[in-house]
C-alpha cells in the first residue's frame, strides 16, 4: 500500500553525497553519505518515489560538463538499485546563479515540475534538503520541509531558529523515523 504523502524530493549535495564548497565535479567525488543509499533504499521499496531536485550551477560555471553530471547521476541510480530501491526521477538547475531562473532554489520551479511531472500537488511533497534554500523553496510550493544536519544542515538550522522545519541528524534518521510511523 503506498502511503498518502507517496512522493519524496531530495536536495543532492549534502543530503545524498558529500558536498564540497568546490563542487562536485564528477562520478569519483561524488562519495555518498553514510547511510543515504540504503535510507533511500528502503523508502523506495516501502512505496514511496522518490526524486532529486539539485542546484547545480557547477555546470553554467564551467566546473564540469553535463557527460559529468550524467556520470555522478547514473552512479547515484546505480547505487540505489544495487541497494534494492528506484530513483523515480532527477531533476536539476543548470543556470548560473545570475541568470535569475526559475527553477534554482529557493524559487520553486524544481519543485512545481517534479509534482506537475509526477501528477500530484506541489503541497502534497516532502522536501529534504540541508539548506536554507531547500527550505524556502518547500515553503514556497506549500510542501513539507525537513532539514538534515548534513552538508550545510547544521549552519541553516541556526538560520531558521525562528522558524526551524522538521529536523533530524541524516537521511538515514528521516527514513528510520518515517517508515516506523505508518
Amino acid at each position: 500500500m503506498t502511503p498518502p504523502a507517496s512522493l519524496i524530493v531530495l536536495d543532492r549535495d549534502g543530503v545524498l553525497n558529500i558536498d564540497s564548497p568546490d563542487y562536485i565535479k564528477s562520478a569519483e567525488e561524488w562519495i555518498p553519505i553514510p547511510g543515504s543509499i540504503e535510507a533511500v533504499a528502503s523508502l523506495s521499496r516501502a512505496g514511496y518515489r522518490i526524486y532529486v531536485a539539485t542546484n547545480q550551477a557547477g555546470l553554467a560555471k564551467g566546473k564540469f560538463v553535463q557527460k559529468d553530471l550524467d556520470e555522478m547521476h547514473q552512479k547515484l541510480e546505480s547505487l540505489v538499485e544495487a541497494a534494492g530501491g528506484v530513483l523515480t526521477g532527477i531533476f536539476y538547475c543548470p543556470h548560473h546563479p545570475d541568470e535569475n531562473c526559475e527553477c534554482r532554489k529557493p524559487r520553486p520551479g524544481l519543485l512545481l515540475n517534479i509534482a506537475s511531472s509526477a501528477g500530484v500537488k506541489p503541497e502534497t511533497l516532502i522536501f529534504i534538503g540541508d539548506s536554507t534554500k531547500d527550505v524556502m523553496a518547500a515553503r514556497a510550493v506549500g510542501a513539507k520541509p525537513v532539514l538534515v544536519l548534513t552538508g550545510n544542515g547544521q549552519q541553516s538550522l541556526q538560520s531558521l531558529s525562528d522558524d526551524p522545519p522538521e529536523t533530524h541528524r541524516d537521511l538515514a534518521s528521516f527514513a528510520r523515523s518515517l517508515l516506523r510511523s505508518e
